[in-house]
């Protein structure tokens, strides 16, 4: 097993809101499936912008995807993630995956990621990022939220 490590360069100090990160789901699927034993996952330099193309739906590619993998720094647009988790819940289209065993992830890394939720949007986005590593104990990031969501996910996994 070999750590594999793909980074893009996003510039979070240059103006405008355009993210450097270039790479969409179906990018990130293809990794996933290209490379099933990874073990160390760092997709991108973590930015403030929540303008990249990539959203939590490449999570569960991820993690049905490389059944290795232990811990991952990830890049992904968190401006819609409740409506988001809500609707790989729903959608057809990822049944299959939400059938399949996933990766025993213990670290999720999302730093600079902006994430503003309400009260009932805690609960969605806790549940389905549990849904997605069943085995994540921790959860990192230093923006408005994140800390919140690792609280709730270390006390749910305590149970």
């Amino acid at each position: 097993m070999h750590p594999v490590s793909v980074v893009a360069n996003c510039d979070d100090r240059g103006g405008g809101n355009r993210c450097a990160f270039e790479l969409n789901n179906d990018n990130v699927a293809k990794f996933a499936m290209a490379l099933p034993r990874l073990v160390f996952f760092r997709l991108g330099h973590l930015c403030s912008k929540n303008a990249c193309a990539t959203t939590i739906a490449c999570l569960l590619q991820i993690s049905a995807h490389c059944l290795e993998l232990k811990s991952l720094a990830i890049h992904f647009n968190t401006r819609n993630i409740v409506e988001d988790f809500e609707s790989i819940s729903m959608d057809p289209w990822f049944e299959q995956l939400r059938s399949l065993p996933r990766c025993p992830l213990s670290r999720l890394e999302v730093w600079r990621m902006p994430l503003t939720l309400n009260e009932p949007g805690f609960e969605t986005v806790v549940n389905g990022v549990v849904g997605i590593f069943p085995s994540l104990e921790h959860c990192e990031g230093v923006k408005e939220g994140w800390g919140e969501i690792a609280k709730r996910i270390n006390k749910l996994q305590k149970m």
